[in-house]
């Protein structure tokens, strides 16, 4: 089996032997890519992690409320009804 560390010292190596040029256009390809992604990232209607956990905490504490004005609701019924 091939050792990844071994693999690693191979590419770092064979990145070494290219040409500047070579290396420049890699790096400008990756720069474009990644600001192409995060353009088309921006588009989606997407938010942040914090924002979620934020969300399913006031979800959590809705849902509690509401089970507890259930409760409320169902004793004064069974009150009303006595």
């Amino acid at each position: 089996m091939l050792n990844p560390k071994k693999l690693e010292q191979i590419m770092q190596q064979f990145q070494d032997s290219l040409p500047q040029g070579i290396k420049d256009l890699g790096q400008d390809a990756e720069a474009k890519i990644k600001q192409t992604l995060q353009a088309q990232l921006a588009k989606l209607d997407l938010v942040t992690r914090e924002e979620f956990d934020v969300q399913t905490q006031v979800l959590i504490r809705t849902r509690e409320k509401l089970v507890e004005l259930e409760k409320r609701v169902d004793e004064l019924l069974a009150k009303d009804k006595n």
